[in-house]
């Protein structure tokens, strides 16, 4: 299969853009903003986005294979994708528009709603991209494109948050967006993006399917590390606000930062590309995680009025984000091809929702450890915190993240799935399909 043209690839990557816009404020902005303008108390908060999380173990891959099993009249992708629509819509305006009376209650139910509409959006969605190109160097271009304009949304959030002047009004603004922007995005990759081809000729029944799973070694590798990477990149998500407020004392340069973090992400993600192309994804991929911890280990050193050195930071660490977005998806696809190949059912759609999973799972699980691990060292959003709370806050951001993705570099850097074998495994699919 050639090369896809960018218009097609800027048609599927358009939806990418207003469903990312959503991440920053849920995972960044949220949790601050109903502890300090809602008075929600931030442990309760951090243990409900826990259970909230939970129940994409089970959503996700209820998804992921209805997506598979389902053909309808656009496919088994698209559809999906379009149903979506106005359920993120509706629940991104009432969780970000809260009324005034609103609690912990509240934002349970519409943060829950937000999560299923989410998973119907995305789980096709990204399956939709690992099957939309099959080659080995095409898929990491297919991923840049997507995430690159996952980046412009979070972009385009922080801007809209920081020009609205932070707080209600900066959500009610990233609302709007959302609900301008989706819809539009959605209807462009319906006519433009072509559906993609179906390679299975067989469907397993679940056990064998389970079974097979199992024994999918580069799987077990790379959902490990995706997962402690993701907890890594959690943790500052979470964290970043409270860090910049509290530990730098300077909450006005807080949308600039941000701004700062993903320009430069979009700025460094055609060069993992490119070095991957030359290199094997996951050495590119592990030396991109050795980087960024060789930067941010100096995060924790910063203090009061240390804006500069953090940007300095943030600029570094963001060209280490473009790897960490464009180059795992595209192992992702690779992995679903060694499973393609030995069991005759294409089910893109269950592992994707397995790393959905192990994603959100990631943000949920660790984020909402870091607010209970700040809370019980007496943490404060508003107001003066101790010097030992403020080295929690620190520790937490910044060398738990570096732990992390060491471990994560240790699974990866001799994963078996290269250029070569993914070569042979496409020609076994193709040649059986």
């Amino acid at each position: 299969m050639g090369a896809l043209k960018p218009l097609i690839l800027a048609a599927f990557a358009a939806p990418a853009m207003p469903l990312a816009a959503l991440y920053f404020p849920v995972f960044v902005y949220l949790a601050p903003f109903y502890a300090a303008e809602r008075g929600v108390d931030l442990a309760w908060l951090g243990a409900a986005l826990i259970i909230i999380r939970l129940l994409d173990a089970v959503t996700d891959p209820a998804m992921g294979a209805i997506s598979d099993r389902f053909r309808m009249r656009w496919g088994r992708r698209k559809p999906w994708l379009a149903i979506s629509t106005p359920l993120v819509v509706v629940s991104v305006w009432m969780a970000m528009v809260p009324p005034a009376e609103a609690g912990l209650a509240y934002a349970v139910i519409w943060l829950t709603a937000l999560t299923l509409a989410w998973t119907v959006a995305l789980t096709p969605y990204y399956a939709w991209g690992g099957e939309i190109a099959t080659g080995y160097a095409g898929r990491a271009r297919v991923t840049a494109w997507r995430e690159s304009a996952a980046l412009v949304g979070v972009i385009a959030a922080a801007v809209a948050y920081d020009q609205a002047g932070g707080g209600g009004a900066g959500l009610r603004a990233i609302a709007i967006m959302v609900a301008v922007l989706l819809p539009v995005a959605v209807l462009a990759a319906m006519i433009w993006a072509r559906e993609p081809t179906d390679y299975s000729r067989r469907r397993i029944k679940l056990r064998e399917a389970l079974t097979a799973i199992a024994g999918n070694a580069p799987f077990r590798r790379l959902i490990s590390a995706y997962l402690l990477n993701g907890a890594a990149n959690a943790l500052p998500a979470t964290l970043f606000l409270f860090f910049v407020e509290q530990r730098l004392a300077a909450p006005e340069a807080a949308g600039p930062l941000l701004i700062l973090y993903f320009v430069s992400a979009v700025l460094g993600a055609p060069f993992w590309v490119w070095a991957a192309r030359r290199w094997e994804k996951h050495k590119t991929w592990s030396a991109a995680m050795l980087y960024a911890c060789a930067v941010f280990v100096f995060a924790p050193f910063l203090g009061p009025g240390d804006v500069a050195g953090f940007a300095v930071i943030c600029a570094l660490t963001g060209l280490a984000l473009g790897a960490d977005l464009a180059l795992p998806p595209s192992m992702q696809a690779d992995v679903v091809d060694l499973d393609t190949a030995e069991t005759g059912d294409q089910r893109t759609g269950v592992f994707f929702a397995l790393w959905s999973v192990a994603t959100k799972a990631a943000l949920a699980i660790t984020g909402g450890l870091a607010l209970i691990l700040l809370d019980r060292a007496g943490f404060e959003a508003v107001g003066d915190n101790s010097g030992r709370a403020l080295f929690m806050l620190a520790a937490l951001y910044a060398w738990a993240p570096v732990t992390l993705k060491l471990v994560a570099v240790a699974i990866m850097w001799r994963f078996p799935l290269g250029r070569a074998e993914h070569d042979r495994l496409r020609a076994r699919i193709e040649g059986e399909g």
